[in-house]
C-alpha cells in the first residue's frame, strides 16, 4: 500500500521575494491631453470653414458685397477677451488655494459668455436685415461660420457651468482637472472669434480701401 503523500505547507507570504505589483501613478495630464486633441480636431474644422469662405469668394471682386458692420462685432470681441482674462485668473487663484475667489471668477466668466450669446443674437437680427443665409454663397458661408462658433460658445458655457457645480474645482489626485480643461476649451473659443472678427468682419472693409 502506497504511503499517503504529505502535503507541503503553504508558503509564507512574508518570505516572498521580488518586486510587488503596484498601481501605476495617476497621470494628471491625460484629461488635458484629451482636451488638447479635441481642440486640435475642432481647430481643423474651422480651418476648413475659413478655407471654404475664401475659396467661394476667390472670383468675386468684392467679397462680400456689403461688408458686415463692426459696431457689435468689436464689443463681442472685447467680451470674450475679458472672459479669457477672468478664467485665467480663476485658475491662478485656484493654484494659490483661493477656491472661493476662483469660483467667483468662474461665475463672472459664465456671465460674460451669456452676454456674448445675447449680443450676438442682436447682431444677427441687425445683419439679417441686409443679408440672409439664402441670399448668396457669402451669406451661407458667413452664417455657417458664425453659427458654428456660437455653438462652440454654448458648449463652452455648458462645460463651465458643469465645473461651477462641482464641490472641488480641482479635485486632488484626479486626472481630469475640470477647471483647467474647461478653461483650455474656452480660450480656444475666444481665439477662434479673433480670427472670425479679423477675417469676416474687418478684412472686407480693409480690402475696399483705395
Amino acid at each position: 500500500m502506497n504511503p499517503r503523500p504529505i502535503s507541503s505547507p503553504p508558503p509564507d507570504e512574508s518570505d516572498l521575494s521580488g518586486p510587488l505589483i503596484c498601481d501605476p501613478p495617476t497621470d494628471k495630464s491625460r484629461g488635458s491631453m484629451g482636451m488638447a486633441l479635441t481642440i486640435g480636431t475642432e481647430a481643423m474644422l474651422f480651418v476648413c470653414l475659413f478655407f471654404s469662405y475664401f475659396y467661394l469668394g476667390r472670383l468675386e471682386r468684392y467679397w462680400p458685397t456689403h461688408p458686415p458692420k463692426l459696431h457689435l462685432a468689436i464689443p463681442l470681441l472685447v467680451i470674450l477677451i475679458v472672459s479669457s482674462v477672468t478664467i485665467f485668473f480663476a485658475e491662478e487663484l485656484l493654484k494659490k488655494g483661493a477656491h472661493r475667489a476662483a469660483r467667483l471668477l468662474l461665475l463672472v466668466t459664465i456671465l460674460l459668455g451669456i452676454a456674448f450669446v445675447v449680443v450676438q443674437f442682436f447682431e444677427y437680427v441687425d445683419r439679417l436685415k441686409e443679408i440672409t443665409p439664402r441670399t448668396n454663397a457669402y451669406g451661407s458661408a458667413f452664417y455657417v461660420i458664425t453659427t458654428f462658433h456660437a455653438l462652440h460658445v454654448v458648449a463652452g458655457l455648458l462645460m463651465l457651468g458643469f465645473v461651477a457645480t462641482l464641490a472641488h474645482l480641482d479635485p486632488p489626485d484626479s486626472p481630469h482637472r475640470p477647471l483647467h480643461n474647461a478653461a483650455m476649451y474656452w480660450h480656444f473659443v475666444d481665439v477662434i472669434w479673433v480670427f472670425v472678427v479679423v477675417l469676416l468682419y474687418i478684412l472686407p472693409h480693409w480690402t475696399r480701401l483705395p
